[in-house]
């Protein structure tokens, strides 16, 4: 099965310390929540593509080479030549946690392209997207047009609301347009931190079974260093994480979504599922996650197949 992501690539200007005057230094790492996504599946040995837009200039280069070179179709990737490519900057603090600011007055992730991107996803049988895109009314119609026509063509909807602070005046503006696509999706991925912004239940159990009980196929919340939980219908369990020197955790959920939808594209679908199953998936997810969070940066920092040795679900 084929996982196609939609949304933001984006250069993240990540904080890797300070000069000898205090100055800080930043690194240009490839980033984007989907885009990050669909470098973890490929990278993870599953077939995956990409949708979203690039400036007509270097960095907007750069992002085309790193996916091309991460082995993701960027057949979907569209260049806008009235905007520039994305900027993220990135600052992380001693603990390996991040804070995100925007230089996107436009961005040329909002300016996908409709037609375009739904011709593209019209070959997909899995189809990703997060909230980042919804954020600019004009992209969050892109993406909700899109999501729907795909839908209709069968594909698997997965979502992660990943909410970003800078990019909304409010949790009060924010709050309504993400859970707003909730019903067009058969799997959603939260943090636990965004519970309560996503389904008004903070407990990441309750939170799980509000979500299918509003029709989400699977649930998974992720609880940080405690691994994940997982709901599918009535089923549910726990799986721990891995104890690592985190570095950086950006990426990390990216990379924990990817490597579980690879899983699931490799069970072909959500038919078939089981309690042992979908604990062996978590893992892997947890697994690959790990790994990317005792390394720096999101895309680069992302293991390949052979580095999940032994994990393999």
């Amino acid at each position: 099965m084929k996982i196609t992501t939609i949304g933001e690539v984006l250069i993240d200007m990540t904080e890797i310390g300070r000069d000898e005057n205090g100055i800080p230094r930043f690194q240009a790492n490839p980033g984007g929540a989907p885009a990050n996504v669909a470098v973890a599946v490929s990278k993870l040995g599953g077939e995956a593509g990409f949708i979203g837009c690039v400036g007509e200039d270097a960095f907007g280069a750069f992002l085309r080479e790193t996916l091309v070179r991460c082995g993701v179709d960027v057949h979907g990737l569209q260049i806008a030549r009235d905007a520039s490519t994305t900027l993220a900057v990135v600052t992380v603090d001693k603990k390996g946690e991040r804070s995100f600011s925007f230089c996107r007055k436009p961005g040329a992730d909002t300016r996908i392209d409709p037609d375009k991107a739904k011709k593209i996803a019209s070959g997909a049988d899995i189809l990703h997207f997060g909230s980042v895109s919804l954020t600019d009314p004009v992209c969050r119609d892109t993406i909700v047009r899109v999501v729907e026509a795909a839908k209709r063509s069968g594909a698997i909807i997965t979502y992660d609301p990943n909410y970003r602070a800078a990019l909304w005046p409010d949790e009060e503006t924010a709050t309504p347009v993400i859970r707003s696509v909730l019903p067009l999706c058969d799997i959603v991925k939260i943090s636990d931190e965004e519970t309560k912004l996503v389904c008004g239940a903070e407990n990441p159990h309750e939170a799980a079974r509000v979500l299918t009980d509003r029709g989400v196929k699977l649930v998974i919340v992720t609880l940080g260093a405690h691994g994940a939980l997982w709901r599918f219908g009535e089923l549910e369990g726990t799986v721990p994480g891995f104890a690592v020197k985190v570095a950086d955790t950006n990426g990390a959920g990216d990379t924990f979504f990817g490597a579980f939808l690879s899983r699931i594209a490799q069970n072909g679908g959500l038919g078939g599922l089981t309690s042992e199953k979908l604990s062996r998936f978590v893992r892997f997810a947890n697994k690959a996650a790990s790994l990317t969070t005792s390394r720096s940066g999101a895309i680069p920092a992302m293991p390949t197949l052979a580095e999940m040795e032994g994990f393999d679900a």
